[in-house]
């Protein structure tokens, strides 16, 4: 398969000619270069966050077989997905991304699948950053428990995803210059993280699994009786990881080189977690030492007690922290690309209070506002773990179910325009089609495959999609509500905001 690029693609003019004509004032600071945007996309991936957050889930639904071989055919699929979302990247590159798309390319009803797409990706947005925070509150709180006795109860966890979310609306505030920095930063902690702790897991445990463990054992942890129904639920810990890559998409107003840089982004992130998320993986796998007392740790975080059972406690500490230091760039990412989006949203009116979302602070150029709403909202989205354990799994299943509803619906409109779709300087030639229509069919599988039921017997502490539900008729219901009664008659898309004049006084007084 080839990706084509034009080689004398028509000329656009300069970044900010381009945003202009998409309608929209240069008010946030283009200051992120290619590596850059890149690096966002793969920092929220994470898969020192991701992977390890869940590997506990992998170790009780399917076990080595489907943690190994599930990371690959996901990685593959979500490939397909990110190639398409890049192609319509490349002609659109504006902060609002997803919904925006659907708006241009909607052959009509165009205000309502921007609306709806949109509210999926808030959703979506909103659920990842919890997720990868909630994730790093076990770790943190993993580890002030072998530290200082700091014990795992639901309460400390809150306490510690209380303060990991404050850090990280603070470090947004600081403006882009600061989140480029650590964002490039956080790429090499992944790369070396990834292979000093593979590296250590491969020469200090006194033993190793066998290859037919790691590559063919399958355990069921779940109460469920059937394999098959098993071994695709535990495709969540890959797919729940390859989230957030939209992230490149949001960011383009503040990159250079934005109809290239974006769409390279999205891609580069998912191959690069792909290979190196398989390596940790198998890895771990190889240094497990005790399964059953990894898996029901008493630090709630099985990695960690593999990490120790295998390097010993000093040993395991480090690389512990190292984990914890990946996860928190990650979350720190993600409440970057959730601010941008909710920026986006509200700069065109579909957000209650739209006018105080939008603001920009004219000293950073940073959508405070937003920063902070992204934060609140993970937050609350927490909260139902201090009374049902299971909601960490439900966060993961929105945020997958949600993003991805947002990523693959401007695919499906960008197929039904056919050749009238206008390619930007970035695009998959005559694989658009087929990469599409795949696309488009993994996610219908995997958005009806997380809503059903993890663990067996359904219960009300093992229903675990409750929580879903209840996030779901909250906030799309809400959106659904607000559309049919008043925003249908006032929403048309994407707003211009003024005149080639009115836009350059806009960038004036931002700039004074």
């Amino acid at each position: 398969m080839s990706v084509n690029e034009q080689a004398a693609p028509a000329p656009l003019g300069s970044d900010e000619a381009t945003l202009h004509k998409l309608g929209y004032a240069q008010e946030l600071m283009r200051r992120m270069s290619g590596f850059s945007n890149f690096a966002v996309s793969f920092t929220i991936i994470s898969i020192l966050s991701g992977c390890l957050t869940l590997y506990g889930f992998g170790m009780n639904t399917g076990g080595p077989v489907v943690i190994v071989w599930g990371w690959p055919i996901v990685g593959l699929m979500t490939l397909l997905v990110g190639l398409a979302m890049a192609e319509v990247c490349s002609s659109f590159p504006t902060a609002g991304g997803l919904y925006y798309w659907s708006a241009k390319l909607a052959p009509k009803n165009a205000a309502a699948w921007s609306w709806f797409t949109g509210w999926f990706n808030f959703l979506g947005q909103v659920a990842v950053t919890a997720g990868i925070d909630f994730g790093c509150a076990f770790f943190i709180t993993a580890f002030l428990d072998l530290q200082w006795n700091f014990g795992a109860t639901p309460g400390h966890i809150i306490l510690v995803y209380f303060f990991v979310l404050l850090l990280h609306g603070v470090l947004n505030q600081f403006g882009v210059r600061l989140v480029a920095l650590l964002n490039d930063i956080s790429v090499w902690w992944h790369i070396v993280g990834v292979l000093l702790i593979v590296g250590v897991l491969a020469i200090k445990p006194a033993h190793h699994q066998s290859a037919s463990f790691v590559f063919g054992h399958f355990v069921n942890n779940t109460g469920w009786s059937s394999s098959f129904y098993v071994v695709l639920l535990g495709l969540l810990l890959a797919q729940y990881t390859f989230t957030g890559y939209d992230a490149s998409a949001h960011m383009t107003e503040e990159t250079h080189n934005a109809a290239r840089s974006g769409p390279r982004g999205i891609v580069m992130s998912i191959i690069v977690s792909l290979i190196a998320g398989w390596v940790l993986l198998i890895g771990v796998t190889f240094a497990i030492q005790n399964y059953t007392g990894e898996v029901g740790s008493a630090t709630a975080v099985p990695p960690a007690q593999i990490f120790i059972d295998a390097a010993g406690l000093t040993t395991g500490k480090l690389l512990l922290l190292i984990a914890i230091g990946a996860q928190l760039f990650c979350g720190m990412s993600s409440v970057t690309a959730n601010s941008r989006m909710i920026y986006a949203f509200s700069r065109d009116g579909a957000l209650p209070f739209s006018n105080f979302w939008h603001r920009v602070n004219k000293r950073t150029r940073t959508p405070t506002n937003a920063i902070w709403l992204a934060a609140a909202g993970a937050f609350v989205l927490g909260l139902p773990y201090l009374w049902n354990p299971t909601a960490y799994a439900a966060v993961t299943s929105i945020a997958v179910i949600g993003l991805y509803i947002a990523y693959v619906t401007p695919t499906f409109l960008r197929l039904r325009q056919g050749d009238n779709f206008q390619r930007g300087p970035w695009h998959l030639g005559r694989w658009s089609k087929v990469i599409g229509i795949i696309a488009v069919t993994w996610v219908a599988i995997i958005t009806i495959l997380f809503m059903l039921p993890q663990v067996g017997p359904i219960t009300w502490t093992t229903f675990n999609y409750a929580v879903f539900a209840v996030a779901v008729v909250a906030v799309l219901g809400f959106a659904a509500i607000y559309w049919a009664v008043s925003a249908r008659k006032w929403f048309t898309g994407p707003r211009v905001q003024g005149t080639a004049e009115e836009l350059a006084a806009i960038e004036r007084e931002l700039s004074a």
